[in-house]
């Protein structure tokens, strides 16, 4: 049964069209109400009342409606709604999402829906499905847009060739402005949406681009030659996407042309794809460090669980070296209940400085800021940072374990330790991702792992070790 307080104040009929009194809240979000009234269409075997409902959303809605309903419903709905399921609406999916729309439809459908897009999202959709069902849809889809979406699929997997766009303006360089002019205005077969206006050689080798705001600004008997822009920043087709954004933050682009290995123009990229490329490689590096796969709550449950438990699996045995360093005190531990009780807290305090070097490491080397340029000076600035934390933490934490047991050996233990340990997590922190950077393996994936195994061996080490050298206990 719908709550009252999350649905409208009077809930429509099925058939009753949705409007943004009935269908969204005041945050432009859908009412549970109207995705319920939606389910029960579909349930109904309703399709033409899920259809008047969903008419007046707008694309964005609609994909968002998708989102919400259960998996079960995404194909019913597909079907229901097949031709307001265009190609705005697809971009908008969610990947996992997307699959299951995709899935449920036939393969001309899905040629059509591609036709429609740019290469890139045409792209995106067809790669993840099936051999099978690749070779249906393409089969399906007009000759040119056919050859465009295979030769890009020719590409590796995040790359400058798989984002790029194929669709641009390019001219030869012996135009004028006003031949420019006139051959945008007659050419409808140009594509509608481009910033700027890329300049070609003999060889179809970009020499530079025009912006149009130059183009309107000048006379018409001005050279293209003497008004485009020389310097540019060239794209090879096998750029990893996020150097290829990095390239974008950098040099402040709007678009830029994309190259092959004889330099020829063969596409472009737009600050529109950065965007998404940045997005999702900022919150893959985060999801990573954490162990928890894509992070994304539509995933499939049993590959959300093989990510996490290999994750898991991996800490259990990092857990281990930690838990033989205690065992090897032992005999100093039932000497003193204390550091028992003291333990965990130079480990864990250890654990969250070491947390936030690696993050910043990790950063900086997605960024490009840590280079073999600065990495020394990266590091001795960790240090310098952890001393001072450590100083912080442990003239705190030896006060209050003095003041606590009544036993300032015990305080300057626990302080030495916390300086100690804090050093070695801040050290770990940038040394151990800058190690795996350099072994080409991905410091955002394994850094987590050793830099807690670092802080909790080293902590319980530092700890119980100093508690004998000073003498406080004996093994």
């Amino acid at each position: 049964m719908t709550d009252p307080t999350d649905a409208p104040l009077r809930e429509p009929d099925l058939a009753e069209p949705a409007d943004a009194s009935t269908s969204l809240d005041e945050d432009n979000r859908l009412l549970p109400g109207f995705v319920d009234q939606v389910c029960e269409a579909l349930d109904a075997g309703d399709d033409e009342a899920a259809y008047d409902l969903v008419e007046p959303l707008h694309p964005a809605d609609i994909a968002d409606l998708f989102e919400l309903v259960e998996r079960d419903y995404r194909g019913p709905l597909a079907r229901a709604i097949t031709d307001l399921l265009g190609a705005d609406v697809l971009t908008e999916l969610n990947d996992y999402v997307r699959d299951d729309v995709i899935d449920a439809l036939p393969a001309a459908q899905v040629a059509e829906l591609a036709g429609q897009l740019e290469t890139d999202d045409a792209v995106a959709i067809i790669e993840e499905m099936e051999e099978e069902d690749q070779r249906a849809v393409l089969a399906e889809l007009e000759p040119a847009d056919r050859a465009a979406i295979v030769d890009a699929l020719s590409f590796p997997e995040e790359s400058a060739g798989r984002l790029m766009q194929r669709d641009l303006v390019a001219v030869p360089e012996h135009m004028n402005v006003g031949q420019l002019i006139d051959y945008l205005r007659e050419n409808s077969d140009l594509t509608t949406e481009f910033w700027e206006i890329f300049i070609v050689d003999p060889q179809h080798r970009p020499v530079g681009t025009c912006q149009l705001s130059w183009i309107l600004r000048t006379p018409r008997h001005i050279a293209l030659a003497d008004v485009m822009k020389r310097d540019q920043t060239l794209i090879p087709t096998d750029m990893d996407q996020e150097e290829v954004a990095l390239r974008f933050q950098k040099y402040a682009l709007i678009s830029a042309a994309v190259v092959d290995g004889a330099g020829r123009l063969v596409g472009q990229i737009t600050v529109d794809d950065i965007i998404h490329i940045v997005q999702e490689e900022a919150g893959e590096d985060i999801f990573r460090l954490s162990g928890a796969g894509d992070g994304d709550i539509n995933e499939p449950v049993r590959e959300t669980y093989r990510t996490r438990v290999r994750w898991l699996i991996a800490n259990l045995g990092t857990a281990l070296v930690a838990s033989s360093v205690i065992g090897f005190f032992g005999g100093a531990i039932e000497q003193m209940v204390a550091l028992a009780v003291l333990m965990p807290i130079v480990a864990g305090v250890g654990g969250n400085a070491g947390t936030q070097t690696l993050a910043v490491t990790v950063r900086a080397l997605a960024t490009n800021q840590l280079t073999e340029s600065n990495t020394r000076r990266a590091i001795l600035r960790e240090m310098r940072i952890a001393m001072l934390n450590g100083a912080t933490i442990a003239l705190i934490a030896g006060t209050a374990t003095a003041l606590w047991f009544h036993d300032a050996h015990l305080g300057l233990v626990i302080a030495a330790a916390m300086q100690t340990n804090i050093l070695l997590a801040g050290l770990a922190g940038v040394v151990i991702p800058v190690v795996l950077e350099k072994l080409d393996q991905d410091p955002a994936v394994a850094s987590s792992i050793f830099v807690t195994m670092t802080t909790d061996s080293m902590g319980f080490l530092a700890f119980l070790g100093l508690a004998v050298a000073s003498g406080l206990v004996s093994l």
